[in-house]
């Protein structure tokens, strides 16, 4: 992360003045960094940053995305210990968090035989970077960061502007490097996207009887080769198989990062 980004969040975590840290005296100490259950780890390079910043050296035998078990050491930690305190919580909640993520996209990722699994931009503000940095640790896409990276004509535009007229007008504002993709909720609109020639189709919301019935219609027509269709709303980890038999490229999760849970870790001075 960026030094002015690193710096914020220990500004935010130590405050203006940390007698927490400051009743230890800055003796040289070890420490372990620990997990307390299975999962998928991630963060290891923010936490590694959080504890140079502080002159604790950090090592670990482990990558991003690696698989853990509980009990497994993250991270071994030596230096002063006023230090490794005052770094330890805001590295914690790096990894706890990120982790998290990652370890909820494998799992989502392993059950889609095949299928893309991706995350949306449901993700905390000024941490958004971190969260899909986690979901592709755990294998899945980041989708968009943001509105410039393509065009996505919600169902809100189509109120606007309508399906052809959101279309004409994003082809002729957007870049060639953006694609162009329709969020729909019914097989005739998902057919008029294609006619219409958008990059990406989105059902939204839909069953899976209507996402079949839509590409079934939509590959009739010989439009379905060179468009990406994705599958978003309602999909879990229970009925993520049937949602993955449909014949979609994508399937988008919010729930990756709105409601992935933390990976519970400690930190342990020896």
């Amino acid at each position: 992360m960026l030094l002015t980004e690193l710096e914020r969040f220990i500004e935010e975590d130590t405050g203006y003045n940390d007698v927490s840290s400051g009743i230890i005296p800055d003796c040289k100490a070890q420490a372990e960094v620990m997990a307390n259950e299975d999962g998928v780890v991630a963060g290891l390079a923010e936490a590694t940053q959080v504890f140079e910043y502080f002159d604790v050296l950090a090592t670990t035998d482990l990558t991003e995305g690696s698989v853990i078990k509980k009990n497994d050491v993250l991270l071994t930690l030596d230096g002063g210990a006023r230090s490794i305190l005052r770094a330890e919580r805001l590295a914690l909640n790096f990894l706890g968090r990120m982790s998290g993520i990652a370890t909820l996209t494998r799992k989502y990722v392993e059950l889609a035989g095949g299928v893309r699994i991706a995350c949306t931009r449901k993700t905390t503000p000024g941490f958004r970077k971190f969260e899909k940095k986690a979901v592709f640790t755990g294998g899945g896409d980041p989708h968009r960061f943001n509105l410039s990276d393509a065009v996505m004509i919600k169902d809100n535009h189509l109120a606007v502007l309508g399906l052809e007229k959101a279309v004409k007008t994003a082809k002729s504002m957007a870049s060639f490097t953006q694609k162009i993709e329709v969020e729909v909720e019914t097989v005739d609109d998902a057919v008029h996207a294609a006619v219409l020639g958008v990059d990406i189709i989105m059902f939204d919301n839909m069953t899976t009887d209507k996402i079949e019935q839509s590409i079934v219609s939509i590959t009739e027509k010989g439009l379905r080769k060179g468009i990406i269709l994705e599958a978003s709303g309602g999909i879990s980890l229970e009925n993520l198989a049937e949602y993955a038999s449909t014949g979609v490229d994508v399937i988008s999760i919010g729930a990756l990062t709105h409601s992935s849970r933390w990976l519970d870790m400690s930190m342990r001075v020896k």
